[in-house]
């Protein structure tokens, strides 16, 4: 945990706040943690800056904060991802997080298995948690936004075009014959299939939507893998 994230219920004043639960055992057992020490802060979807803690008590710390200091720019990718399952899209989801991608949809294809969309980690709480631990990570307060498109042909015929104007669009697909640009630094679109791959049709209509279908040179990659791989191929 490299910021102690903070929500508005923390406040007890304008400047202070009061912790609890795991953050507060952090805080003391990680941190060691003592009165008078200064810690890294920040309000989710907020700025950061620095709190002092004031009082440590059994159940709670409190801390004088002052938040003036914008968080890290965001990466100019809009992530559109194949529904992995659960427990890689966890991984997937914290590792772009701490990368610092803010949109990121989840879709349907023809390798996606249906029970995937039925699973826990879909739920709002469980989402926030991991995107909570990738933030800790990266020193960053913004919450990416996540969305949830169950049918692929509608989407990507009605709504990728608008999703993805003035941008690179780009492709990521293991049986791609031309490589993956590097350092592009720029305003981008990745969509990245299931394992295995999407479907030719698939891949057909991503291009009639003018995207380029790209791999990452001769091996093959798990989508928890592949994804970091080709943010970090994309921007330097």
């Amino acid at each position: 945990m490299n910021i102690i994230l903070l929500n508005k219920n923390d406040f007890i004043d304008s400047d202070r706040v009061r912790i609890k639960g795991s953050r507060k055992n952090h805080i003391i057992d990680v941190l060691k943690t003592v009165k008078g020490d200064s810690l890294c802060c920040g309000l989710i979807n907020g700025n950061m800056g620095k709190g002092i803690v004031e009082q440590i008590d059994p159940y709670s710390i409190q801390l004088k904060v002052n938040l003036i200091t914008p968080p890290p720019a965001a990466l100019p990718l809009t992530l559109i991802l194949a529904l992995p399952r659960p427990k890689m899209l966890k991984r997937i989801l914290e590792a772009v997080t701490t990368l610092g991608v803010k949109k990121i949809y989840l879709i349907n294809s023809w390798r996606v298995e249906k029970s995937f969309w039925q699973s826990p980690v879909l739920n709002d709480e469980n989402l926030n948690q991991v995107l909570i631990k990738g933030l800790e990570q990266a020193k960053d307060t913004i919450l990416p936004q996540i969305f949830f498109k169950k049918l692929f042909t509608p989407f990507v015929k009605q709504e990728l075009k608008t999703i993805s104007e003035n941008s690179v669009c780009i492709t990521a697909h293991p049986k791609a014959s031309v490589l993956c640009p590097k350092e592009i630094n720029q305003k981008t679109t990745l969509v990245v299939g299931p394992e295995g791959g999407f479907i030719d049709l698939e891949i057909k209509t991503l291009e009639e939507q003018s995207f380029k279908t790209v791999n990452i040179g001769d091996r093959i990659l798990r989508t928890e893998t592949a994804v970091p791989v080709i943010i970090a191929r994309l921007f330097a």
